[in-house]
């Protein structure tokens, strides 16, 4: 039984349409290319003009399932132009620069050819840096805290952080499925 997209999108992605992440980023298997092609095009056409973009990174033609990113560019832009961010990504293989596509471009490449996620997904996702280098040198043990990222800082701090996102989730999700339109939930930025 195929999921309602709507649903998933709201599921996933309320903070980032709320403006609380830069991104997010989901799993949605689709069979029909034209039919994907289609329903993405009608979400960015809704939620485009309000500063939240969505495209594929990576798609598998053997299971149909797509890995598709919501993210809001300014954001991630800011994200990419912080020096220790960019030193991180270096050292992972990404060119220097705080460009959005070059460095989308190149996770997206990475995520076609490797078995497991890269690791430094975890910085177009918005999680803190520390975090995301605490999860590569302890190979994903001595966690703080754990909820929608491990994290590698103050438990209190990640646990405040989790709570709001999962707040904003709830909120989002319940007044989607009231039948509020997505234009209304997005924050535009």
């Amino acid at each position: 039984m195929q999921r309602d997209f709507g649903t998933t999108f709201v599921t996933q992605c309320a903070p980032v349409m709320a403006g609380l992440k830069a991104a997010n980023l989901f799993r949605w298997v689709e069979p029909d290319a034209g039919a994907l092609a289609a329903l993405l095009d009608a979400w960015r056409s809704q939620l485009g003009p309000r500063g939240v973009q969505i495209e594929v990174l990576k798609s598998c033609p053997r299971t149909h399932a797509h890995l598709i990113y919501v993210y809001r560019q300014g954001r991630l832009g800011d994200i990419l132009h912080r020096p220790a961010v960019q030193g991180f990504l270096c050292a992972a293989g990404y060119p220097r620069t705080a460009d959005c596509r070059r460095c989308l471009d190149c996770l997206s490449t990475r995520l076609r050819q490797e078995q497991e996620f890269p690791h430094e997904i975890g910085v177009f996702l918005d999680y803190p840096l520390q975090d995301v280098i605490g999860f590569v040198q302890n190979k994903g043990k001595n966690y703080t805290f754990t909820g929608y990222w491990r994290s590698y800082e103050d438990p209190a701090r990640a646990r405040d952080r989790f709570a709001r996102l999962r707040k904003c989730t709830d909120v989002y999700l319940r007044c989607y499925r009231s039948g509020m339109p997505v234009t209304r939930l997005t924050v535009a930025v």
